[in-house]
């Protein structure tokens, strides 16, 4: 199963017109016909069958035959992740935990972080190709990044978390997730969050965990937290 991605296309089409590249992947990549069947999604749930109509490189389009709106997971997981030093490093964060499965991502600037600047239009793109990848009808959200104290601010739901490494009393995050629940966990940068971000959030209670016995990279942390959300859901 081939899945496109066009956040265009809504429940109430009965057709619908791909952009030139697109056409240009459809027809000269994957050799699409007149005839074939394409799947599309929105990147908000809706799943739809299509059938193509009019096969050319710069103009494809096809008539919708079906959709569906896929459910949702149980549970919602929001990763609050410092930009890495290497940008590579966060796009294979941001691949992988979408595989894995998330709904919200914030790049959040820390005390010591060393970038504080992202490619959010790029960042997108790995987004949507993950998405459809793994094939998944539900594109993660991708915030602005934002200062820490002020994300800390910010009025989130759930179960809450910040995995950090100092040597204080921490609880093991496996231990501490639950089924069906909201969750935002804090990923801090190379040189981890500072002891000052640290008291400020467990004064909003943010539950401080650790991801293990060694010492993860950034984005490893991520994606263990990531994927140990997932787990517990299965």
């Amino acid at each position: 199963m081939q899945l496109f991605y066009n956040p265009n296309i809504t429940e109430n089409d009965t057709r619908f017109n791909f952009d030139k590249d697109e056409s240009r992947h459809i027809v000269k990549v994957l050799r699409k016909s007149i005839g074939d069947q394409l799947h599309i999604t929105n990147g908000k749930g809706h799943l739809f069958k299509a059938q193509l109509i009019q096969a050319d490189m710069k103009h494809c389009t096809v008539n919708i035959i079906s959709q569906s709106l896929q459910p949702k997971r149980k549970y919602n997981l929001h990763l609050a992740v410092a930009p890495t030093k290497m940008n590579d490093r966060y796009e294979w964060f941001l691949e992988k935990a979408t595989e894995i499965g998330i709904e919200e991502i914030t790049p959040i600037i820390c005390d010591n972080s060393e970038r504080k600047v992202i490619k959010k239009e790029r960042f997108e793109k790995i987004l949507q190709a993950a998405m459809k990848q793994s094939l998944q009808c539900y594109l993660p959200k991708l915030n602005p990044p934002v200062a820490f104290k002020e994300f800390i601010k910010q009025e989130v739901f759930g179960h809450k978390f910040i995995a950090h490494c100092e040597d204080t009393d921490r609880k093991s995050l496996k231990t501490q997730l639950k089924t069906n629940k909201d969750i935002i966990i804090l990923i801090g940068p190379e040189g981890d969050f500072s002891s000052n971000e640290i008291k400020i959030a467990l004064a909003t209670n943010f539950i401080p965990v650790t991801l293990g016995n060694t010492r993860l990279r950034t984005e490893t942390a991520a994606i263990v937290a990531c994927h140990s959300v997932a787990f517990i859901n299965e």
